[in-house]
């Protein structure tokens, strides 16, 4: 069973993103769309509240890393 994913799992949930929106480049997203990727992901268990810029900007930034692997 898959681990429940918090705002503060950046690296975990930008694989995520990228195997759930793949050939979207996560810098062209904005962060309210990113909170609702983030939000829908079904490994994704935290509060939809507790996030802000800072965690969004991290969770794009892994997002972009795992991209640019592609």
């Amino acid at each position: 069973m898959p681990k429940p994913l918090t705002w503060e799992d950046a690296e975990d949930l930008g694989i995520q993103l990228v195997e759930a929106h793949p050939g979207l480049d996560p810098l062209t997203v904005r962060f309210t769309d990113l909170h609702r990727y983030v939000t829908e992901l079904p490994d994704f268990k935290d509060d939809p509240s507790k996030s802000n810029e800072g965690k969004l900007e991290a969770i794009q930034m892994a997002w972009h890393e795992e991209f640019q692997d592609q």
